[in-house]
């Protein structure tokens, strides 16, 4: 009878690191807000997209590769500069390409669908 109490089987180890088991975890149920009032989206259609380039350079790539520059907000990404020009102005964006000028400013390169002419977006716009 005391031999039976005596001896117990243990897992071997292997590791000398122990990694502790993964428990449930359930959803925190919160008794009221952490913050009174949502954070208020800075960044909309207007703020992002601030004014269209009308140099040589962009009217060269209005007229070749049916793509239209904007100067818009530093802290913007490409996907909300397509929303942005989708909501503005109503047309469909193929691709968007974006760099940081010296001056700090961020340009994107946007590039219409090929149902849709840059040439006649920018008269509409007013950049012609």
């Amino acid at each position: 009878m005391l031999s039976t109490l005596i001896h117990q089987h243990f897992k071997v180890r292997t590791s000398v690191h122990f990694h502790r088991p993964r428990t449930l975890k359930l959803p925190r149920t919160p008794r009221y807000p952490r913050k009174s009032v949502p954070k208020r989206d800075k960044l909309d259609a207007y703020a992002i997209i601030k004014h269209p380039l009308t140099t040589e350079s962009a009217m060269k790539k209005i007229e070749d590769t049916n793509t239209l520059v904007f100067i818009v907000d530093i802290k913007s990404n490409k996907p909300q500069i397509r929303l942005a020009v989708k909501k503005l102005y109503n047309i469909d964006v193929q691709k968007v390409n974006t760099l940081i000028t010296p001056n700090h400013e961020k340009k994107a390169y946007v590039r219409l669908a090929p149902d849709y002419d840059a040439l006649d977006v920018a008269n509409k716009i007013g950049i012609i």
